[in-house]
């Protein structure tokens, strides 16, 4: 089919990409169920930029994992836009670090989405695109999140505090919190004071809700940082 044709009509297209015949074949049945049609797949950066530049898709599905190849993958992400500067890139992945997520964003891409996604979280992520907004799937979202928070907490406790101040947010009790960090009351007790002086508030039921308004622990955390 020619690119006349192809653009002329209002169904979505894509060339998607992957060294993996497998992934290929996984995502290509997919993506019908969102109206997504496959115009080129590629298993090699350069035969993806090719694709893109003779079929001018919507869509580069590029998957990008570990490797020897990263640096000519994301290169491929930055050449494609080049050539169809109105083109959406989504990377899916397996690896779920945020220096990959950066890099991919630097490189051009819209969309960020784990291979270990659930089906329907990756069709979301991809129909993200039409909205130019970007979808991180929710296992590196939540990590992202809690780093980030903990960073934060980092400029203001010391490590030791915000992990008290982790377990505390998860209802534990002065002993409880002994026990775990292998400490006694009497020292529990000294690094609460410190922590309510820093955070400005009046005792563990604020000290928690500050935890958890800054997303320093979430709800469902099972262990703080830094706790084995």
């Amino acid at each position: 089919m020619g690119v006349s044709a192809v653009t002329a009509r209002s169904e979505r297209t894509a060339v998607i990409f992957d060294h993996s015949q497998l992934w290929l074949r996984s995502l290509e049945r997919v993506l019908p169920a969102i109206g997504i049609a496959t115009r080129g797949r590629a298993t090699s950066a350069d035969e993806a930029v090719m694709l893109v530049k003779q079929h001018t898709p919507n869509l580069l599905i590029a998957g990008i994992d570990r490797g020897p190849n990263v640096a000519g993958d994301l290169s491929c992400v930055r050449l494609a836009r080049e050539h169809v500067p109105e083109l959406q890139v989504i990377v899916w992945s397996n690896v779920d670090e945020p220096q990959a997520v950066k890099a991919a964003f630097a490189s051009g891409a819209a969309v960020y989405v784990l291979k270990t996604a659930r089906p329907e979280d990756i069709l979301l992520a991809i129909r993200q695109t039409s909205e130019r907004s970007f979808y991180l799937a929710d296992e590196l979202s939540v990590r992202n999140r809690a780093a980030r928070a903990t960073e934060e907490a980092s400029g203001i406790l010391t490590r030791r505090e915000i992990e008290i101040l982790q377990l505390l947010a998860q209802g534990h009790s002065n002993a409880q919190l002994a026990q775990l960090l292998w400490v006694t009351e009497d020292t529990v007790k000294f690094h609460l004071s410190n922590i309510y002086q820093k955070l400005e508030v009046a005792n563990r039921t604020e000290a928690s809700r500050w935890a958890h308004v800054h997303g320093v622990v979430l709800a469902d955390d099972a262990t703080p940082a830094g706790t084995a």
